[in-house]
């Protein structure tokens, strides 16, 4: 008997008369965004009334509604068939991954978005279906957006009259509304109470999430507020938590707890429990729940909500091909879905294991997955569905470039797109498969070795991650499932082996379609004892799904993967000391430098060759290793070394390249530099710096020392202007211009002792600007010695490119009292003792003379008294002798 009373309770019945007229009204849109609150009976009474199945009539229609979720799917379909008065299967059924229950009088159907991708792929037209229903679009899950957008190429191009509906449980609802063509959006109001908010940061600070890693600290923190809310309020507690393992370690802290029962939910519990959170009891309860009570299913009883702040979100890490689950801060909008969950049934309080002044930093909405989820499954989809780029379909969010790149990277590696990108017809059966295109491909190629039967348990083990108690040992955890003790129920053993079943036949028609008959493997449906070789096979499988993990040991109980990452079996692991590794699942620990094994099997290298042959090349490699050039024939297995013999005769070009890395990473000192080819090129660097203008101050003027007169540049005389054409010569501009300077003795060299013998001073003045006639103008204006007042040729020193050095006695600088200028910069003398110890810096030498000669003598002519040391210095004789030699 149908539950009137309760259909009239459901608060989006006064929405219907507006979404009725927007779908079939005159002048009808065909389609419509219903924005409606978690708990008024958008998900259970709208399919209800589209089909023509309440009281008050309506046209008779087939209703699909696209749920994300298994335990949604299966909720949603019970609720409707409990108000109709019936059983799942009459007038409602439903239809997930393994498990349907339609009757041939079905109206509505309620099914994973999954689900109905794979029936649009089969069936564009979906044929017999008159109204679409997709619930919880809000949450932007990657296959919900997917199916939205092939629906809607429908509609434009086969099926106008098909009905649409996008259901939101938010008021976020133009972005859809501006998709479906300017649908009109229908909002229903739901009943709610104030629900009071309790900030409840833990007292002390705590880690934040990286990967799958949440703090123990934090948990415990959240099972004391729910220990908190049981005391201060009355009813039942929802408690979010990012995933399965955390509710559990929550469960365990809150063992004990009198007279209050604890339950969990999340895709994996089985349906008796689901059942039972979802109808209520006698004791007080304590629900643990993951997102998926945010919005896709309505606890009764809940009065308060205990807010970890965290939520779970894909992630892919291209360079390292680790994709997974990660721990993130949950978004305000999740924050108000998980909060008016208190405030369904009266008045509630929201407990937030964080602080208010957090509160605003957090991300507004949840991230879309088609930024950030492996897009590999995506990219099969749209080339099956003719568009292998995305480019033509309606999606609120286009997929990243890169992300779709690396996907196409993969299909094409495992043969399930060709040329275009468009599906091969090996691809198109991995896509009806229903699991992720790697492992679609590792049953259907692991089939061909190990037996269908066995290659899709273990496909299912890989589709659906083994419980950890099952250990990191593919193999072992295979077996683990086989003695499961659940196989009928909904636990880990029962879904995987009916998971198992459907894979099998998936397999068996796919290979039978593509005229290869499946092997005959004999394996029995308990498994029955394989020994090495269910290691063997496991490790084939699981090599064939993820290529680029296979992984060989490095000796020191770390390992290299194929794609480039290191990593690392946990202590005491039984997968140490295996040669090479099929890695299946691994993550990123904090402050760890390898990716962690997980989930992995033992293999040798020729399974690693098999499995992984696209990834497998052959070159010559020639580099500058340890010091010298090394020349080898290298097979390689991606990243993985497998094999190197030494090769005799390289290409020069190879060789050069080697020998021009060797001098990038080493320095251009491994070349012949005498003591007069390091001054040519600091000569050069001066006069470089001169042409380029650094040697001016902001008016163009010649930079001079702090101290020296005005003009002081121009005294004596200074050459002419510096021209344009002297060559840079640091190092990287030299390594650039190699060609230029270092041929053809480079191109002759072919190990580094071969290096050692070029003469960097003779090939340096290959770049002088010869052609121009400058060249010749170097010793004028860069001279490598200055002609000092006493005779003596003293070298300049250019190490400063800004201003040269004059290092001199002071002695044989008397007389002179204007500073010598080197290309119009007056140098920096460095005026020494008789024993060649600096007595002064100057760059203007009258002022010495005038002001701070008197020092200098007074403090070193009783030092050196057989030198002359005369009042006077600016008419003495200059000399490089003493006083007695002098008068000889």
């Amino acid at each position: 008997m149908m539950r009137t009373d309760a259909l009239d309770r459901l608060p989006v019945r006064t929405a219907l008369p507006a979404l009725r007229t927007a779908l079939d009204g005159p002048g009808a849109h065909g389609a419509a965004v219903l924005c409606a609150p978690p708990g008024t009976g958008k998900t259970t009474l709208v399919p209800l009334a589209l089909a023509g199945l309440l009281a008050d009539g309506g046209p008779v229609r087939r209703v699909v509604v696209a749920e994300p979720r298994r335990i949604a799917a299966r909720a949603a379909a019970r609720r409707m068939a409990w108000l109709l008065g019936e059983q799942p299967g009459a007038s409602v059924g439903y239809a997930v991954r393994g498990e349907r229950v339609i009757g041939a009088h079905t109206r509505v159907e309620v099914v994973t978005t999954g689900v109905l991708m794979q029936r649009l792929q089969r069936d564009q037209e979906l044929a017999g279906v008159d109204v679409v229903v997709l619930d919880e679009c809000h949450e932007r899950h990657l296959d919900a957006d997917t199916v939205a957008a092939f629906l809607l190429d429908v509609r434009a191009a086969l099926r106008p009259e098909l009905r649409l509906v996008a259901a939101s449980a938010t008021t976020d609802a133009q972005g859809w509304a501006a998709l479906l063509d300017g649908a009109p959006v229908v909002t229903a109001q739901g009943v709610s109470y104030p629900v009071d908010v309790v900030w409840a940061p833990p007292a002390a600070p705590v880690r934040p999430p990286h990967g799958m890693r949440v703090d123990p600290a934090l948990l415990a923190h959240v099972a004391a507020v729910v220990r908190r809310a049981l005391a201060e309020r009355d009813g039942d507690v929802l408690c979010f938590l990012p995933g399965v393992g955390e509710i559990g370690r929550v469960s365990g802290l809150l063992g004990g707890l009198p007279g209050t029962e604890v339950l969990q939910v999340h895709g994996r519990a089985p349906a008796a429990v689901q059942d039972a959170v979802l109808t209520g009891g006698r004791n007080r309860r304590v629900v643990l729940a993951t997102a998926v009570a945010e919005s896709s299913l309505t606890v009764p009883g809940v009065r308060t909500v205990v807010d970890s702040g965290l939520a779970r979100e894909p992630r892919t890490d291209h360079a390292r091909g680790l994709g997974s689950l990660t721990t993130v801060r949950a978004s305000q909008a999740a924050a108000r879905q998980r909060a008016g969950r208190a405030g369904r049934e009266g008045p509630g309080a929201v407990y937030r294991c964080w602080a208010e002044a957090e509160h605003a930093r957090l991300p507004r909405f949840p991230a879309p997955e088609i930024r950030v989820a492996d897009l590999t499954a995506f990219a099969l989809q749209t080339a099956c569905w003719g568009d292998p780029g995305a480019t033509g379909l309606a999606l609120l969010d286009p997929p990243p470039a890169g992300a779709l790149a690396a996907a196409r990277e993969v299909l094409t590696a495992i043969g399930a797109i060709g040329d275009g990108g468009r599906a091969t017809d090996r691809g198109v059966r991995m896509a009806r498969m229903g699991v992720h295109p790697r492992l679609a491909r590792a049953l259907l190629d692991g089939a061909r070795e190990v037996g269908v039967r066995r290659a899709a348990e273990i496909v299912a083990l890989l589709s659906e991650e083994p419980p950890r108690a099952f250990g990191d040992d593919l193999a072992a955890a295979w077996r683990a499932a086989r003695r499961g003790g659940d196989a009928a129920g909904d636990g880990y053993a029962g879904r995987w082996r009916r998971e198992a079943g459907r894979l099998a036949g998936a397999a068996r028609g796919a290979l039978g379609s593509s005229g290869r008959q499946p092997r005959d493997d004999g394996a029995q449906d308990d498994g029955g004892g394989r020994g090495a070789g269910d290691d063997q096979a496991a490790g084939l499988v699981a090599a064939l799904a993820f290529p680029e993990r296979l992984a060989r040991s490095r000796g020191d109980g770390t390992y290299l993967m194929v794609s480039g990452t290191g990593a690392e079996p946990a202590d005491g692991s039984a997968l140490r000391g295996a040669p090479w590794l099929a890695v299946a699942v691994a993550d990123r620990p904090v402050a760890r430098a390898h990716a962690r094994v997980r989930l992995a099997a033992p293999v040798d290298e020729d399974t690693a060759r098999q499995a992984a042959a696209p990834l497998r090349s052959g070159a010559e490699e020639v580099g500058w290793v340890a010091g010298d050039v090394v020349a080898r024939r290298v097979e390689r297995l991606g990243a993985v070394e497998l094999t190197a013999r030494p090769l005799r005769d390289p290409a020069q070009t190879l060789v050069r390249a080697a020998l021009l890395t060797g001098l990038a990473d080493e320095g251009l000192g491994l070349l012949h530099w005498t003591r007069e080819a390091r001054e040519l090129r600091m000569r050069l660097a001066f006069l470089h710096d001169r042409a380029a203008g650094r040697g001016k101050d902001a008016e163009g003027h010649a930079r001079v020392a702090d101290g020296a007169p005005k003009g002081a540049a121009d005294a004596g005389g200074g050459p002419a202007p510096v021209g344009g054409a002297w060559p840079d010569v640091s190092d990287e501009a030299l390594l650039a211009r190699a060609g230029e300077w270092l041929e053809p003795e480079l191109g002759r060299a072919r190990r580094r002792a071969d290096l050692a013998r070029i003469d960097a001073g003779g090939c340096l003045r290959r770049l002088l600007p010869w052609a121009s006639g400058e060249a010749a103008r170097l010793d004028e204006l860069a001279p490598e010695r200055i002609v000092v007042p006493s005779g003596s040729r003293v070298r300049v020193d250019y190490s400063d490119p800004r201003q040269p050095v004059l290092a001199v006695k002071l002695q044989e600088m008397f007389g002179l009292a204007r500073t010598p200028v080197v290309a119009g910069v007056p140098v920096l003398v460095h005026l020494l003792s008789p024993a060649g110890r600096p007595a002064a810096v100057t760059a203007d030498l009258a002022s010495f003379w005038r002001e701070g000669y008197r020092a200098v003598r007074a403090e070193l002519r009783g030092r050196y008294p057989k030198h002359p040391w005369p009042e006077d210095p600016s008419r003495a004789e200059p000399t490089r002798h003493t006083t007695a030699r002098a008068r000889r």
